[in-house]
């Protein structure tokens, strides 16, 4: 019994295995394609990715060279090793990070290098038995001294991998020179293959399908405007709607309307590393296309920091709508215009001024907007004032009364936003667009409406045959009637009303 139960557990045993074993190339194919999928994902959601790695691939085959060409390798040797390092070590996604990486690297070897032949040289003014000790201090004042500058928030921002390129270059050509003896020829082998490594960096970055830090902020923060807008121009119309249609799909927590309020606007929370990190290669760029040299790139910081603040403004309020608490709808009522108007005028507003950073234009056009939300936010004040609380249930109310507030709190930020923006665009020089108040049909109008008119005495029947009355006939003209022009209206005005 035994011996048969062993049997048919190995049978068992052989045919999942055996099973296993036909269903790998169905699985290892599988694989295969999904890994293809994620490829070509990633290319077609940023094309320039794929262009930026064969400008990777382009650089490291041009300074290959210094190894592949017989007369570039008996002049630099070994050395050329570093030029290849520096392309692998510097090349960044955009031209600002390569730019900003180079420099470092540059400078810091440069500075490092003769601060490490001149520490060699005083040393060995010890003698053979003092040299090492001097070296030895050196080295550990001016390692110290730099890694402590690395906590300085500008420094740390800007020329972080430059100190560290310092400290590492430093300790290098301090060290080794105390057993090599042609250590000038070293270091200037080192810092000429760094620097031809770090120009082939920046060229092919600059010349071959550049990818602008500054273009990529400047975008970033215009579309986190969008995102806001976009949250707060359906707001109102969808949380007051739901809280009417309650139970009807509409308003219920996994409904399409409030489903929606919550796309967008949660990658803004996030986005300050992204942003600094942008500016600050922005910073190293030229001047290139609608970006002048020295463009004021600290202001996108400003603008982003309060368009996050609007954000975590707008998460409060996803706190109240998916609040269990059964809202009263008297209350809601009574704020619902005022809420209703602020939310939509601040995304039209946010809209404004994201369309006037895309195209660089004068921010006005979004300031009526701005005006409207502030007289919306009165208007809200005064509902409040009037409406009477005293019987009231506090926990209906809470919920409701918290949203009102997170608005005004939303609109002040958007107050904010626009003078970021309208700072900004004083500063950038934005192009001034004039928009006519009258369009041209306007005055042929008005013209025509003058002009179309009756005005006759009427006759009068009184003893002394003088007509001091008149009729004036108004022709109503209006588009969807098919009797335009059809006079609809008589009065008589005597002297005086008119």
């Amino acid at each position: 019994m035994d011996i048969g139960s062993t049997s048919q557990e190995k049978a068992r045993f052989f045919a999942g295995a055996c099973g296993r074993f036909k269903a790998l190339p169905g699985q290892l194919m599988a694989r295969i394609i999904s890994i293809a999928k994620s490829i070509k994902k990633l290319g077609q959601d940023d094309p320039r990715r794929l262009i930026h790695s064969f400008k990777v691939g382009l650089a490291l085959s041009l300074v290959s060279l210094l190894y592949y060409a017989r007369p570039l390798y008996d002049g630099f040797g070994v050395a050329g090793m570093w030029a290849v390092l520096t392309v692998v070590v510097v090349f960044e996604f955009t031209v600002g990070g390569t730019l900003s990486k180079c420099l470092n690297r540059g400078f810091a070897t440069f500075l490092a290098g003769g601060l490490g032949i001149g520490a060699d040289y005083f040393a060995s003014l010890f003698g053979k038995q003092g040299e090492p000790i001097v070296l030895g201090i050196l080295v550990f004042v001016l390692a110290a001294a730099a890694t402590f500058s690395r906590f300085f928030p500008r420094i740390k921002a800007r020329y972080d991998y430059g100190v560290l390129i310092f400290i590492l270059t430093f300790s290098l050509v301090a060290v080794s020179g105390y057993r090599v003896d042609e250590l000038a020829v070293l270091a200037h082998q080192r810092l000429s293959t760094i620097i031809m490594g770090g120009a082939t960096c920046m060229l092919i970055s600059i010349f071959i399908c550049p990818v602008w830090a500054g273009e990529d902020l400047h975008k970033a923060v215009a579309s986190n405007l969008e995102k806001l807008a976009t949250y707060l121009a359906g707001f109102g119309d969808v949380y007051f709607q739901s809280c009417k249609d309650e139970g009807s799909g509409v308003g219920s927590k996994d409904g399409n309307g409030k489903s929606f309020l919550h796309q967008g606007y949660k990658s803004i929370l996030n986005s300050k590393n992204s942003e600094e990190s942008l500016a600050n290669f922005a910073r190293w760029e030229p001047g290139h296309g609608r970006f002048p040299l020295r463009y004021p790139w600290k202001h996108y910081l400003k603008i982003g920091a309060l368009a996050r603040q609007c954000a975590y403004q707008i998460e409060a309020i996803n706190g109240c709508i998916n609040s269990d608490i059964q809202a009263s709808e008297e209350f809601k009522s009574k704020i619902e215009g005022p809420c209703s108007r602020m939310s939509s005028e601040c995304g039209k507003a946010l809209k404004a001024l994201a369309t006037s950073m895309k195209t660089m234009t004068d921010p006005s056009s979004a300031n009526p907007h701005v005006e409207n939300s502030k007289a919306a936010m009165k208007d809200l004040k005064f509902a409040l004032k009037a409406s009477s609380m005293e019987n009231a249930d506090f926990l209906a109310i809470v919920p409701v009364a918290t949203v009102g507030s997170v608005l005004v709190e939303i609109t002040k930020c958007i107050q904010k936003i626009s003078e970021a923006v309208h700072e900004l665009s004083q500063r950038a020089h934005f192009s001034k667009t004039v928009e006519p108040t009258v369009s041209p049909e306007k005055p042929q109008q008005q013209q025509q409406l003058l002009h179309r008119g009756i005005v006759r005495p009427v006759p009068d029947t009184s003893d002394d045959g003088n007509s001091d009355d008149v009729v004036i006939t108004i022709e109503e003209i209006t588009t969807d009637s098919p009797e335009k022009g059809k006079p609809d209206q008589h009065r008589v005005l005597k002297p005086g009303q008119v």
